[in-house]
């Protein structure tokens, strides 16, 4: 069971797999979903950070919410598009520390603080695991 910490930032994609990733906003998602192996495998808190990163950049209205729609359950999606523009931001939103922790096996709870520019953020996911394929179930934001 991963503990609470804070994930260094994330450092540039240099592989094949993301050269075919498409771009809306200031990050590029992999076109395939995230998947982490057989249960019980530790998350990647690298994909988990992108995931914040683009769910902050929607809530700011930077990108586009069908850019993250594989990556959300159908009712956090439709949150998601009625939510519309929640975050204020000066400048695009950047997710800063990212703490994470697993309530029980196959659920994953993180928080993440997003810079705006003058004010910040907070941003609370959950995800669960769907097969071998992780999902946001839930999302909020302070």
């Amino acid at each position: 069971m991963p503990g609470i910490g804070v994930t260094p930032a994330p450092e540039p994609p240099h592989d094949e797999e993301h050269n075919r990733a498409f771009t809306h906003g200031a990050l590029a998602l992999s076109t395939h979903p995230m998947v982490w192996g057989p249960p019980g495998a530790l998350p990647d808190e690298r994909k988990l950070r992108h995931l914040a990163q683009a769910l902050a950049e929607v809530l700011t209205g930077r990108r586009a919410p069908e850019t993250v729609a594989d990556r959300l359950t159908d009712r956090a999606y439709r949150e998601l598009t009625r939510a519309g523009r929640m975050l204020r931001a000066g400048r695009p939103p950047f997710v800063g520390g990212v703490h994470m922790k697993e309530p029980r096996e196959g659920a994953i709870e993180m928080c993440a603080l997003v810079h705006c520019g003058d004010r910040n953020h907070v941003l609370a996911i959950r995800l669960e695991r769907r097969g071998l394929q992780w999902l946001c179930t839930d999302f909020e934001t302070a």
